[in-house]
């Protein structure tokens, strides 16, 4: 038999009975409150544990970005942890409206051992756990419900108890029935009743209790009616902040905090960038922008977001996968030539109130990025990306027939070198294209103006060779074509033409460009020049000079 085959997994047997769900009917219209557990659950699923230094640095950060609630480590659990507790403490590094949070396992010296590292704090959550997942009891612990409970209210007593030795500081208790999410519904109320019965939150208490999906191991909606069914069932809801903690093994963690609010959940915990064990905890920057997004404020501040990753990644020491969504490099670039198109035309309509650009959820600058990478060309790429570098980074403002045109040459160019164009690459393919140093260069011009006809005289040179050309016609370039013609012996005929500054100042350069079919054969030529009329006859001695050449090489 293959080693591949699903008959050994059992159907997802935790979901509870919810006939009447409320959660699919309700909108998001404000953020949760965050906790961070970057310090402790990110920390811990490290290759290389973070330094107090590196701790401190990212405490710094997650501070700046207007986390209130910051869970910082298991001080029990070594002393690096205890250390780092004691220095935020000691040398006055927490904010008055900053809570920490620690996590310790309801054991007697393990609560002991963090209290003390918690001594002359001013505020704190002392979060206790103990799993309740069926797997575990029957697997891990080999104990009974009952025996669980029991753990989970020996656990809230001793916390209870040592919080009570230290009057000074403001305790809030919070408790999670670790792997909730592989727990029977029931069986998770019953014994967060009896905590509560402990901690008794109706007589003032602080008390959060936090709902682990520790593996996530059903799809968000499922996840949904846990949490619903918790909250409609605990006995003293009203007096407790439910929170939730994501993990992303089936990649929904997001989706599943996101649908968790709206089931009842008031608090969500997870990580900037979703480091964590496994496939990694909640991304509290992706949930939080999905709010941002959909104009709620999500009450954490993103717009240095270059810094944020930045630190991230160094006291990490993990990359940024490119397509991370809102801070991978390539999240708001794009290749596809449809959506280039879809991209300039929504910038080039300006400003509006609110924010509508196909293809860019949220405009980059809003969170330190730019528009320099929203529009890469490669061999996918089409006329309407082309035209964007063209006029973002050297002015261009490209007509449609000449975008169409220069578009096909950037792919052949592409898939030639099979890579990427850069703007310098296209700017250089651009000029070789249609701005070659032709036979023909025009020295001097003078224009005579009629009523009716105007005329003019210009001298060319050709190779050191000085050439006088007169012409009539009903305009500057007419005129200019047919001095062109009666010299050159070519039939020439203008198909397009367009011209524009390259910059709003007074001493702007202007640049024209102009399509020709000369003898049945179609030319481009375009030039600059400090006036539009000269850009124009240069632009189209390119062009003339292009035809003599291919007839030279004919005869």
């Amino acid at each position: 038999m293959s080693q591949f085959t699903h008959n050994k997994y059992p159907t997802f047997a935790f979901a509870p009975e919810l006939p009447n769900r409320q959660w699919p009917n309700r909108v998001m219209s404000k953020a949760p409150v965050w906790a961070s557990v970057d310090l402790r659950d990110g920390n811990q699923a490290l290759i290389d544990p973070m330094t107090i230094k590196q701790k401190l640095r990212f405490f710094e950060l997650l501070v700046d970005c207007g986390f209130k609630e910051i869970e910082i480590g298991f001080p029990s659990a070594s002393q690096i942890e205890f250390d780092f507790t004691r220095l935020l403490i000691e040398e006055g590094h927490i904010p008055d409206d900053v809570t920490i949070q620690v996590l310790v396992q309801a054991r007697e010296h393990l609560i002991e051992r963090t209290f003390e590292a918690l001594k002359g704090v001013r505020r704190a959550i002392v979060h206790v756990y103990n799993s309740t997942s069926k797997v575990q009891r029957e697997k891990v612990f080999a104990k009974s419900q009952e025996e669980i409970t029991e753990i989970a209210i020996n656990g809230a007593q001793m916390v209870k108890d040592h919080a009570a030795k230290h009057p000074d500081s403001e305790w809030v208790f919070q408790y999670s029935p670790e792997s909730f999410s592989q727990t029977e519904p029931e069986y998770a109320v019953a014994v967060v009743d009896t905590v509560c019965e402990v901690w008794r939150p109706q007589d003032g208490q602080q008390v959060i209790i936090n709902l682990p999906a520790t593996v996530e191991s059903s799809m968000p909606n499922i996840f949904a009616d846990q949490v619903e069914y918790f909250c409609t069932h605990l006995g003293c809801r009203e007096h407790v902040v439910v929170s939730v903690h994501t993990h992303n093994d089936r990649g929904c963690a997001v989706a599943a905090s996101e649908l968790a609010v709206l089931a009842g959940a008031d608090r969500v915990e997870g990580t900037l960038l979703g480091n964590g064990e496994r496939t990694g905890n909640m991304d509290i920057m992706v949930m939080a922008m999905n709010l941002y997004s959909t104009g709620i404020d999500p009450e954490l501040d993103f717009a240095k977001m270059n810094e944020i990753v930045h630190v991230v990644s160094e006291c990490n020491n993990l990359p940024v996968h490119p397509r991370h969504p809102y801070i991978g490099e390539l999240v708001f670039t794009a290749f596809s030539g449809s959506h280039q198109d879809a991209i300039k035309k929504s910038l080039d309509r300006g400003e509006a109130v609110q924010w509508e650009v196909a293809y860019l959820p949220i405009d980059p600058l809003d969170i330190g990025r730019s528009y320099q990478d929203v529009v890469r060309i490669n061999s996918q790429s089409g006329k309407g990306g082309v035209a964007y570098i063209l006029a973002r980074d050297h002015g261009l403002n490209l007509p449609r027939w000449l975008q169409v045109d220069f578009a096909q040459k950037v792919q052949k160019e592409s898939e030639r070198t099979q890579k990427e164009l850069s703007s310098q690459d296209i700017i250089a393919l651009f000029e070789a294209q249609y701005l070659p140093d032709g036979d023909l260069q025009l020295a001097d011009y003078s224009i005579r103006r009629q009523a009716k006809q105007d005329s003019m005289n210009a001298v060319l040179t050709q190779e050191g060779r000085r050439i006088e050309i007169g012409g009539s016609g009903s305009g500057v370039l007419s005129s200019f074509i047919d001095g062109l013609q009666k010299e050159t012996g070519l039939e020439i005929s203008v198909t397009n033409y367009a011209e524009h500054a390259m910059t709003q100042s007074t001493d702007s350069q202007a640049v024209a460009y102009v399509q020709l079919i000369i003898n049945g054969a179609l030319y481009t030529g375009i030039a600059y020049s400090s006036d539009t009329v000269t850009a124009m006859l240069r632009a189209t001695l390119v062009g003339v000079s292009l035809a003599l050449e291919d007839q030279a090489k004919a005869a």
